[in-house]
């Protein structure tokens, strides 16, 4: 009994490794953050910019329980998973969190 209930463990252990998403989370950059203008809600919302790789994204992100400290996070490096359409991120307790995509462009090239 004991090596039937060891066998299936390791079966749905297995077959959860294979079930996961093939995304791959990246390192990205908040480069900028501005308030979003005429939300019409009296929880303000915020364009932050993102780049990721040789990408800028830019998000729509409203933070929870009306907190504003997004405002201060622009330089701040965190890990993301650019879906279509959307980009995952985890807070500091775990959490996941998907933010819609506005708008993309390619990074400018720094000059030389």
């Amino acid at each position: 009994m004991l090596k039937t209930i060891g066998v299936i463990c390791i079966c749905l252990a297995t077959l959860s490794l294979f079930a996961q998403g093939s995304g791959k989370y990246e390192v990205a950059t908040i480069t900028d953050v501005k308030i979003h203008p005429g939300n019409g809600s009296d929880a303000a919302s915020y364009d932050v910019s993102v780049k990721v790789g040789g990408t800028i994204y830019l998000v729509l992100y409203t933070p929870p329980l009306g907190m504003d400290t997004v405002k201060y996070a622009a330089g701040r490096e965190l890990l993301v998973l650019v879906d279509k359409g959307t980009i995952t991120y985890n807070d500091i307790l775990g959490e996941s969190y998907q933010v819609p995509i506005v708008s993309q462009r390619p990074a400018a090239e720094p000059p030389k």
